[in-house]
């Protein structure tokens, strides 16, 4: 089976909303040319996600703000950033400075979850020096793995930064505005009517060598994933 066949296969069942409309009429070579295509306009993408055939979303830079509402009846404000991928760790990496110096992790992955579902593998207290110094060792897989994200939490604030499978960067945060200045400090600009890949079809894609590195993320995180 050729390797543009598996990412169909493989990835069909990981698309939102499943793949079909722009999808299911293509030829081997009109798809594998489609997922070929990294850059649009000024914006590149990782490797972990592609947009729909007939660019439903065109991907693009920038970020929009919003407000959460939690099952309380509670709101907290809600950054959303799509950034390109030269500088997305980096933009990340300074994005989570702001929640301290000891912090919780959050790892999540939809690996042999097939069905769209998803693990999450939580770690408490752990400093930020130590955190980063391992988040940047896997960079490849936080990057190009569309089935890997990760999220870190203050939980006394409360305030999360999340890097999540669709390479989007999102901050939970009642205080917002520090996170909003990186954003801009990284010539990251606001744009209220914005839209990102994940609100039309998309698709993921991962491997089984990033799905190992994802368990040797886990274990330098000390984490024991359930299979």
């Amino acid at each position: 089976m050729g390797w543009v066949q598996r990412y169909y296969r493989e990835n069909a069942e990981k698309s939102s909303p499943p793949m079909a409309s722009s999808f299911a009429r293509l030829t081997e070579e009109e798809l594998e040319t489609h997922l070929g295509i990294t850059r649009y306009g000024n914006f590149t993408l990782t490797g972990a996600i592609r947009p729909s055939y007939d660019l439903q979303v065109i991907p693009s830079e920038g970020y929009r703000k919003d407000l959460f509402r939690d099952e309380r009846g509670g709101q907290i404000p809600v950054i959303m950033a799509a950034v390109s991928e030269e500088r997305l760790f980096d933009v990340f990496l300074d994005l989570i400075d702001p929640l301290g110096t000891v912090v919780d992790v959050v790892l999540e992955t939809s690996h042999s979850h097939p069905q769209g579902g998803h693990e999450d593998l939580y770690r408490e207290q752990i400093d930020m020096p130590v955190l980063k110094s391992v988040l940047i060792e896997f960079e490849d897989l936080l990057l190009n793995d569309g089935c890997t994200g990760v999220a870190v939490i203050n939980p006394r604030k409360p305030a999360e930064v999340q890097f999540d499978e669709h390479k989007l960067l999102v901050v939970y945060a009642h205080e917002i505005t520090p996170f909003e200045k990186i954003l801009r400090d990284h010539g990251i600009r606001l744009n209220p009517s914005m839209r990102f890949i994940t609100e039309a079809e998309h698709v993921h894609t991962s491997s089984e060598a990033y799905e190992n590195l994802f368990d040797q993320l886990c274990t330098r995180l000390g984490l024991d994933r359930r299979y």
